[in-house]
């Protein structure tokens, strides 16, 4: 039987704070497979996920389908707008959420990871965040600050993910990012530069592919997922009409479950997919194929009850 066997092998999921986003599944998925994950966490968040685990208010969300449980290996504080932690403002590193969580950069991320791991500890890395401070205002009213900041959040956290979790790869390793249909479309109500921030995410996935590829062997991907309700995607304001939208129009006319993006995620983390890299692959039911809405007359009646 051909199946995805990761037994054997560790992961880095960026970031994971709850049970309820992309960033959960592809965790859960790679558990599946057989590795042991670790997650960067957000640290603001990490007293609350900490004290979830602990107190079993999150079991029925770990438990995998033999009915063992998932235990992380190690869950590392990140916050992936800092490089170093010297590019943290001092207010920042001083602050009551962050001061007790030592380094939080990405570079102390991936040398907490190193000293507790030994030299090479990581095969697969996946990126799974994005954050516009403006996301919802019109590109035409973004602020500069704004745009930058979906774009350094969203977009450069990958480069630099990439720069410093590249060494730290064995043998044919694998990085792994999530992008959004608005990379290529006009998605209104997307703002604030994230659409810029997703596209240059994408064109980084193909650049670095070649430049991760020659340098340390490993393969670079993307997943383009359709939308779902987590806690990050609610700050859009209106995900549950995009995730209603989508399963109204697309060839297979339901909602993306986040168990099919873990599962997609796996795959192209798996020596399955080693022949797969610089690539976007399409998670979200065929609605990126539609050119125009499948279902016309209910979307007429939907605009009608507002």
């Amino acid at each position: 039987m051909l199946e995805i066997d990761l037994r054997g092998k560790r992961a880095f999921v960026a970031v994971v704070a709850d049970d309820g986003g992309y960033g959960f599944a592809i965790a859960k998925a790679l558990a599946e497979a057989g590795a042991s994950v670790i997650v960067g966490t957000w640290p603001p968040a990490m007293n609350i996920f900490e004290k979830l685990i602990k107190l079993g208010k999150m079991d029925e969300s770990l438990t995998l389908n033999d009915g063992s449980k998932m235990s992380f290996e190690m869950i590392v504080p990140l916050d992936a707008e800092y490089d170093r932690l010297e590019d943290a403002p001092e207010e920042l590193r001083s602050s009551k959420r962050y001061q007790d969580r030592g380094d939080f950069s990405i570079d102390g991320a991936a040398r907490l990871i190193e000293e507790r791991f030994g030299e090479r500890p990581l095969d697969v890395v996946v990126h799974s965040l994005a954050n516009g401070p403006e996301v919802k205002n019109p590109l035409l009213e973004t602020s500069r600050g704004g745009y930058l900041a979906a774009v350094g959040a969203s977009a450069y956290s990958f480069v630099s993910i990439v720069q410093r979790f590249g060494p730290l790869l064995r043998d044919n390793g694998s990085f792994l990012a999530l992008s959004y249909l608005a990379a290529e479309r006009t998605v209104p109500g997307y703002g604030g530069g994230m659409s810029t921030a997703k596209a240059a995410l994408e064109s980084d996935v193909r650049t670095l592919a070649f430049e991760a590829g020659r340098r340390w062997g490993a393969r670079v991907n993307a997943i383009s997922a359709g939308p779902y309700a987590s806690r990050a995607a609610s700050a859009i304001g209106f995900i549950g009409k995009m995730i209603e939208f989508y399963a109204m129009n697309s060839p297979i006319p339901e909602a993306i479950r986040g168990d099919e993006v873990g599962n997609t995620a796996a795959f192209l983390s798996s020596p399955l997919a080693s022949g797969i890299t610089g690539s976007l692959v399409y998670v979200d039911k065929g609605f990126h194929s539609m050119g125009v809405p499948a279902d016309v007359d209910g979307i007429l009646d939907a605009l009608k009850k507002e």
